[in-house]
């Protein structure tokens, strides 16, 4: 890929907004983009080849799995996020597996000691990262919350929620999801079984807070927004 696509993507992306152009373009020789395609997974590498990447276009999860088989949707990473190793400290976290959610999703990424000697040139790019990486952080520690303090239809409406905010676009007084979460990803993230995520859903179709489909979702704005 050219070096003028990718200096389009990163200039694009909320991290490097901060970035005078002048380094944006030595990024450009340490960067690689790629594009993902929906159920592919995205290695993370470890050690020396320990990667960080930077979602540009599309959505992937991150998912643990414990020893029975059953998945934990860690988080939902969209366009302007990123992930992999987080900590810079060339060590993954190695339960973790990403996997993209949809077609052609974009990604760029950087080797975490290249990653580690470009914030080293731009000290407001390391605080930008480290501002991130904190309200990432304390959306985990919401996460948590939820698990402990509400029931799986609390956890379900408070994640719809969040969804339609990040996602939604408002079309003639609704919301609209488009619908690249399977049910078994949905009880992945709120952690309860697929069947009590069908029911649920069913229950929220019935009392006219939602319709939905494989393809969307339609919220209320008072049931969104309040």
């Amino acid at each position: 890929m050219c070096n003028e696509t990718k200096f389009i993507y990163l200039k694009s992306h909320p991290v490097f907004c901060c970035v005078d152009e002048e380094l944006l373009l030595k990024l450009c020789n340490k960067v690689k983009v790629y594009t993902v395609y929906r159920g592919e997974s995205i290695d993370y590498g470890t050690g020396e080849n320990a990667k960080i990447y930077f979602v540009v276009k599309g959505k992937i999860k991150i998912t643990e799995v414990n020893d029975s088989g059953d998945e934990l949707i860690k988080d939902i990473v969209t366009d302007g996020d990123f992930l992999g190793d987080l900590s810079l400290v060339n060590n993954p976290v190695a339960e973790d597996y990403a996997e993209a959610l949809t077609p052609n999703t974009i990604i760029c990424s950087f080797f975490v000691r290249d990653f580690l000697d470009i914030m080293k040139l731009s000290p407001a790019l390391a605080v930008t990262y480290a501002l991130k990486v904190g309200k990432k952080l304390k959306k985990m520690e919401g996460k948590h919350a939820d698990l402990v303090f509400l029931d799986a239809k609390e956890r379900l409406i408070r994640f719809i929620k969040h969804w339609a905010k990040s996602d939604g676009s408002k079309v003639d007084g609704k919301i609209i999801l488009k619908n690249y979460l399977t049910h078994s990803d949905i009880a992945g993230v709120i952690s309860t079984s697929r069947q009590s995520v069908n029911f649920l859903l069913n229950e929220l179709r019935e009392s006219g807070v939602l319709y939905y489909d494989r393809k969307r979702i339609e919220l209320n704005d008072s049931f969104i927004w309040n």
